[in-house]
């Protein structure tokens, strides 16, 4: 079976993960978290970076340090992964999501401004398969409304939009390191702060709603419990795993590129046959190689060429399952349908891509696809 996603070693993961014990200290905000944050922040600019357990925890760090409560409301795309609506519902807030675009599957710039209300707090979106959301038009209606913009940049570490790393762009941002994510470390996330007035606060929340951190600079002689939080520090095990995955993030992501490359060029020929779409980059956004997906021309083709494909010995998946009709959400939702994103959660296949793909595994990949559409490849 070709896996969807494979866990890879490139560096000195396991010597960096060697060195974190022999120090003596394997809890969080030791020497390996200290590197990630200070390389994050001097690679990409962004103003301050925490690492956290997961990227969940650094959108749940998020909303608390926006001060969501109950009837704030918080608008997202439904088209996403459920830990960015999960955040703000932890806070009480009401979600408001919005449809996607059809050609980036972001969210669509031109339906926000009609969802914004006196009660809107938070504009929360999400750069899909890596590839920048219209941040020009977005920091437009944040500024214009005086609402927070939050990016959930889960997927989109080293993309860029005119130039400029996402994740920089929100007063808060997030990322993940997922073994499913370029740069890895199992589990694994970040806070980007690029606001200065929730510096602070920020790391008395990472650190249980204390202000522990200080005490360990030696600024104050004993911490207290000052604030709310919970426990989210990384322990210096993962931190040193992803030190040396973010030291070899460039030769990771140009090998993902190389990956995502061949698949759109061999798989051009049936986009052109009017049997897939293929994806799409917007204007001024780069791409990182994280995902690489393709849409059929409905959920039925979809369903059979996944089935066909795991006979095939291949794992592919799909995602994801729009929140606003989700078991949870659905009767909390205001009852609009979110075309696009309905549509496009029933066509949406994710073939695999890994750091240490092969050529033949990729290869007959694209040619069981092009036995699929009974075309020949």
């Amino acid at each position: 079976m070709i896996p969807y996603n494979k866990p890879f070693i490139i560096g000195k993961e396991l010597e960096y993960i060697r060195q974190a014990v022999e120090s003596g200290k394997i809890s969080g905000d030791g020497k390996f978290s200290k590197l990630c944050q200070s390389l994050l922040e001097k690679r990409f600019g962004y103003g301050k970076v925490l690492l956290t357990s997961s990227c969940t925890d650094a959108l749940e760090m998020c909303g608390i340090l926006l001060n969501i409560s109950e009837d704030d409301e918080v608008i997202m795309p439904s088209f996403t992964f459920v830990s960015t609506a999960n955040a703000f519902i932890l806070r009480g807030a009401k979600i408001v999501f919005a449809d996607i675009r059809p050609d980036t599957l972001n969210i669509d710039e031109s339906k926000i401004e009609a969802l914004i209300t006196p009660k809107t707090k938070a504009l929360v979106i999400v750069h899909y398969a890596g590839v920048s959301c219209n941040m020009e038009k977005i920091s437009a209606i944040t500024e214009k409304h005086s609402i927070a913009l939050v990016e959930d940049a889960a997927l989109a570490i080293d993309s860029y939009y005119k130039g400029k790393a996402l994740g920089s762009f929100g007063q808060l941002s997030t990322l993940s390191f997922h073994e499913t994510k370029n740069i890895i470390a199992g589990e694994g996330g970040a806070l980007i702060i690029n606001d200065p007035q929730y510096f602070e606060r920020a790391e008395i929340i990472r650190e249980k709603g204390t202000n522990r951190a200080k005490l360990f600079r030696g600024e104050i002689n004993k911490y207290e419990w000052v604030d709310i939080g919970s426990s989210y520090l990384p322990s210096e095990i993962i931190a040193a795993f992803l030190y040396a995955q973010l030291e070899n993030m460039d030769t990771v992501i140009k090998k993902r590129i190389s990956l995502w490359n061949l698949y759109f060029q061999k798989l051009k020929p049936l986009q052109e046959l009017s049997v897939i779409t293929l994806p799409i980059l917007s204007e001024g956004s780069t791409m990182n190689g994280q995902l690489f997906y393709l849409l059929c021309n409905n959920e039925k083709d979809r369903n059979n060429l996944l089935d066909f494909l795991n006979q095939q010995k291949i794992k592919a998946v799909f995602h994801y399952l729009p929140l606003h009709l989700s078991p949870f959400y659905i009767n909390k939702h205001d009852g609009r349908s979110l075309p696009v994103t309905e549509s496009t959660s029933g066509r949406l296949i994710r073939l695999p891509l890994f750091y240490e793909m092969k050529d033949d595994e990729q290869n007959y990949i694209i040619s069981k696809i092009f036995d699929f559409f009974n075309i020949n490849h």
